[in-house]
């Protein structure tokens, strides 16, 4: 996707979930007022990347408790929901395993009750591997707009029948452009935080990002698109511009 037709999807996409003035300092990421018209455990007042040696630390803190609300249990997949928080990127998704320029990707810490899309991982230890997605867990999506998904929504991008994209190893089998490579991440009062293992740590620190929180929703056809975001809660920098430096 050409850069300033994602700069423009991004700038539109933000204006559901601007929430306020921000400030951009050296070392400390984007941080954010408090919005009393957002929920406190998705009320973003910090985001950032960082690095150490070859680890990219991605990290938010909230204005209440990080982690508190998940979706409500449905009890199907289709029309079901997931709550994120998320770290929009300037780096191509080929950084991570997809196809070169495929859309936006973004890192995401999520949790829905409804489905389990990391098939490699028994998080709640108790050796099934397919009844975890209530638990918060982490993945790579590639975004793109669609108009199925609602004006200047988002996606993750569905991959056609038949089609065979470029995916990472630790793809779960979703028709989606998805990852779901294990990363842990931990929640510490008002913060979530996931550390990340890259070959080339470089590519990271050239990069830029911003903070989200948001919800998605499955579709009711269960169909293309497969994932839309549905609900921005709030955008760090307040416009999704990406104005992030990582930070060593």
């Amino acid at each position: 996707m050409h850069t300033l037709k994602v700069s423009l999807v991004l700038a539109t996409f933000a204006v559901a979930g601007a929430a306020g003035a921000h400030d951009l300092k050296q070392g400390d990421g984007i941080t954010a007022k408090p919005a009393k018209t957002v929920k406190a455990p998705f009320d973003i007042v910090r985001t950032r990347i960082s690095t150490q040696g070859n680890v990219a630390i991605f990290e938010m803190a909230v204005s209440g408790k990080a982690g508190a609300l998940r979706p409500a249990r449905s009890g199907k997949l289709a029309g079901s929901s997931v709550f994120s928080y998320v770290w929009p990127t300037s780096l191509d998704p080929a950084v991570v395993g997809f196809e070169p320029k495929a859309g936006i990707l973004a890192f995401a810490v999520t949790a829905h009750p409804d489905f389990d899309d990391t098939p490699l991982f028994d998080e709640n230890g108790d050796g099934k591997l397919d009844n975890d997605g209530n638990l918060w867990h982490s993945h790579w999506v590639v975004l793109q707009p669609d108009p199925a998904c609602g004006k200047d929504a988002l996606k993750v991008v569905d991959i056609a029948e038949g089609s065979r994209p470029r995916l990472p190893k630790t793809w779960p089998g979703l028709p989606i452009l998805i990852d779901s490579p294990g990363w842990n991440p931990t929640f510490e009062r008002g913060s979530v935080k996931v550390r990340v293992p890259f070959d080339d740590i470089g590519v990271v620190e050239a990069g830029s990002f911003d903070g989200v929180t948001a919800a998605l929703r499955v579709n009711a056809s269960v169909h293309n698109p497969l994932l839309c975001v549905v609900d921005v809660f709030k955008v760090a920098s307040g416009n999704l511009s990406l104005p992030g430096k990582v930070g060593q």
